[in-house]
């Protein structure tokens, strides 16, 4: 069975930093894609992040380009992303999500499997 399970949020300041984890199990990173998405109140899901299954293609938001890497840890079957220099518009619940071949990465409707999400505040 496909989970993702999402940690590391948390409450920052602006300026500093924070490495999510999507926990990954029932597929393998070397087949999925996975994305990254947040969700502020009242907004839709934003995409941030994705990276491919195979060949580990990157594509990044504007938003939060040069800011936000995503990486994978084979051994753990595990994606990060580490945001730094965080900003107050990047606050949100954060989700990863997976699916096979997506055709849109930053789009939701692409993927098929979600994690519950990781709160990310970042508050003076």
């Amino acid at each position: 069975q496909v989970q993702l399970v999402e940690s590391g949020g948390g409450l920052v300041q602006p300026g500093e930093s924070l490495r999510l984890s999507c926990a990954a199990s029932g597929f393998t990173l070397e087949t999925y894609d996975i994305g990254w998405f947040r969700q502020a109140p009242g907004d839709e899901r934003e995409g941030v992040s994705c990276i491919s299954g195979s060949e580990n293609v990157t594509i990044y938001a504007d938003s939060v380009k040069g800011r936000f890497t995503i990486s994978k840890d084979y051994a753990k079957n595990t994606v990060y992303l580490q945001m730094n220099s965080l900003k107050r518009e990047d606050t949100g619940i954060y989700y990863c999500a997976t699916g096979a071949a997506v055709a849109a990465p930053l789009l939701s409707v692409s993927y098929e499997y979600w994690g519950q999400g990781t709160q990310v505040t970042v508050s003076s």
